[in-house]
């Protein structure tokens, strides 16, 4: 039980302290960042992809976050698809057309985001594909900012950074947190996630995305499985809020990771470190690693419960259980402890790593989810 209980610790530390640390130590040694010359770089034609699904609450806001984008207007095309919309989403859509580079595609039954954005592609004739939501709201020089390093010719692939506010949860905390470990991974090689709000990428690598695959997550494969580099830009900026409830969250990591799931077990050739380097061990530790911690801690729980006859296993064993009794005290959206770190952190990690055992039950069940509704975040 001794054994089974600092396995499974060791194990949960490295996925989220050890792994930082080593890109920290990686990174003093081997820095492979992207130097832009800006001023030699001719800007690349660029379209903007936005698929869209009964999105009326905030499509009026993103298109004007659209209208008010520094880039060339001969170098930028708007695609927009909307999957089976049922609201009025079309309609105001409509009402920019003549103000917008705009070409709209109407699916009248929803069918999936990533047949939205294979019917968008389709319309596609410029060098870039920057894709984005109708939830984040770019920066007015975030265009320019994502092909920058495009000027690269290793690089095929830039996620921006969606940065939500850390007083909105831990949502915000965790986002960070994130945003960490991908600028790190950057500079040594290739980040092993985009953004899936906003990122860019080279028309010619773009391969058809597939039903129940992480979009995002898969323009990152198929890019460094294609022998370029995916990297993030820190300034290519989006802002988006927190999720409106704990729920939408949960939702929303659900599908998110059965997707990335589906994505990671389809292209597990890219583990092979002999073969891909720096960014196989990123892709385990990032990646795999993390989706293995709440098996590790149900280990940990459970082996401590054993041992709890020993006094320094009781105080460890007091200490999950106080973790996991504030998350659950925090739980309800009027509670104090939502407005404050030691319920936010609690709370938002029990949520992912619930999150990530529903997501395995329901992917070793067969189960793909590609009809999408978008989470509902709180109004900025």
């Amino acid at each position: 039980m001794i054994t089974l209980f600092w396995l499974s610790f060791v194990c949960v530390i490295y996925a989220y302290f050890l792994y930082p640390l080593l890109l920290i130590v990686v990174g003093k040694y081997r820095n492979n960042e992207i130097l832009i010359n800006d001023q030699e770089y001719e800007l690349p034609s660029v379209t903007l992809l936005l698929p869209v699904h009964n999105e009326s609450n905030v499509i009026e806001a993103k298109l004007s976050n659209i209208e008010s984008l520094e880039y060339p207007d001969n170098s930028l095309k708007v695609i927009l698809v909307s999957d089976g919309s049922t609201d009025n989403t079309v309609e105001i859509i409509k009402n920019y057309e003549t103000d917008l580079n705009l070409k709209v595609i109407v699916i009248e039954n929803q069918q999936g985001k990533a047949n939205a954005l294979n019917q968008g592609l389709n319309e596609v004739n410029s060098s870039i594909v920057v894709f984005t939501d109708a939830s984040i709201m770019l920066d007015k020089q975030s265009i320019h900012k994502i092909v920058e390093p495009f000027s690269d010719n290793n690089v095929g692939c830039v996620s921006g950074e969606d940065h939500i506010p850390a007083n909105q949860g831990g949502e915000g905390l965790y986002g960070k947190y994130e945003l960490f470990l991908r600028n790190k991974e950057s500079k040594i090689d290739s980040i092993v996630g985009a953004s899936g709000s906003f990122y860019a990428q080279r028309t010619q690598l773009i391969k058809p995305f597939e039903e129940g695959l992480a979009p995002d997550f898969l323009s990152v494969l198929n890019t460094v499985n294609a022998g370029y580099r995916a990297i993030t830009q820190p300034r290519a900026i989006g802002i988006m809020s927190a999720s409106k409830s704990t729920s939408n969250e949960y939702n929303r990591k659900v599908r998110t990771l059965l997707r990335g799931m589906a994505a990671l077990f389809s292209n597990l050739k890219l583990l092979n470190a002999f073969k891909y380097g720096w960014f196989s061990v990123f892709l385990f530790s990032h990646k795999l690693m993390r989706w293995l911690v709440p098996f590790f801690l149900l280990i940990l729980l459970i082996s401590n419960y054993f041992l709890i006859d020993q006094f320094v296993y009781k105080l460890l064993f007091s200490g999950q259980l106080l973790f996991y009794s504030l998350a659950i005290v925090a739980l309800p959206q009027n509670s104090k402890l939502n407005n404050t770190v030691i319920g936010k952190i609690p709370l938002f990690f029990m949520i992912v790593n619930l999150a990530i055992l529903k997501a395995w039950f329901l992917f070793f069940q067969g189960k793909r989810q590609e009809i999408w509704n978008p989470t509902k975040r709180e109004e900025n």
